[in-house]
């Protein structure tokens, strides 16, 4: 069943399918979020493109309102986008992710290159990535969702732990309110017994021949200069451009330079 609010529909399927959202017309966009992210996160990026583009924007598992599953790394989340182009009918993709959706991207596009036309990888390398998100979790796992009355008691806790009110805004908008209070969205005992598995490292020999783009924010560290022979390893034949006075969450910082990118590349 789909649910159609304004442009986009809102995929309803099957309990262990991944929920999307569909708006626009032209060749089919994919898009999936980073960690503790939604496909929400990529509205403004995809109104900007609708004219161009079918864009599909993806809840992987355990986040938005995507199942939840005790089983959660790169290989299961690869397979579950398989499984969304197959139920969708689309035989070849411009494909983009973010950060862990970065890493989903890479994995899919090296294991099937024949399903990605383009691919577009934000502020993330094929490298592995050390555990660097333990004070996020701890300040996550430490809000009593049974006590808490509203959203600013919520965002006052978690401040304890974490001072930049974008990140925590952010992270709260995983939060959500059921029949018995407030709920999160994304399955936080599962990401937080399997966080490594986030920065685990593409296979070795593992390589998309197709057109890709890496885009990093100018004042992140997730892509450094160390990482080009990585990346020219699996992706022989990449361009990289510097989003200029963005960090990690470029799109959210400059979605305007990160529009334009897209535009070029895909073009």
């Amino acid at each position: 069943m789909a649910v159609t609010s304004g442009l986009w529909t809102v995929d309803k399927k099957n309990t262990m399918k991944l929920n999307f959202k569909k708006s626009g017309t032209g060749p089919p966009l994919v898009i999936l979020h980073g960690l503790f992210g939604s496909a929400d996160n990529w509205f403004s990026i995809a109104r900007e493109l609708e004219n161009e583009y079918t864009l599909y924007l993806v809840d992987q598992r355990n986040h938005g309102d995507s199942p939840h599953s005790d089983e959660w790394n790169y290989k299961v989340m690869v397979e579950d986008l398989r499984e969304l182009l197959d139920e969708e009918g689309l035989e070849k993709v411009f494909l983009m992710g973010h950060s862990m959706g970065g890493k989903t991207v890479m994995n899919f596009a090296t294991q099937y290159p024949e399903r990605v036309e383009k691919l577009i990888v934000a502020d993330i390398a094929p490298r592995y990535y050390p555990v660097h998100h333990q004070t996020i979790l701890e300040g996550l796992n430490s809000l009593d969702l049974k006590t808490i009355q509203s959203r600013k008691e919520a965002d006052d806790q978690l401040a304890k732990y974490i001072s930049i009110l974008g990140i925590r805004q952010f992270l709260l908008k995983s939060l959500t309110r059921d029949s018995n209070g407030f709920a999160w969205k994304i399955n936080l005992p599962v990401i937080t017994q399997n966080i490594e598995n986030v920065g685990e490292e593409l296979a070795e020999g593992s390589v998309y021949p197709g057109p890709t783009l890496f885009l990093a924010g100018a004042n992140s560290t997730y892509i450094q200069q160390k990482d080009l022979p990585d990346i020219l390893e699996h992706f022989p034949n990449y361009e990289l451009e510097f989003v200029q006075n963005a960090g990690h969450w470029l799109h959210a910082e400059q979605p305007h330079a990160v529009v334009q990118e897209m535009r070029r590349f895909l073009g």
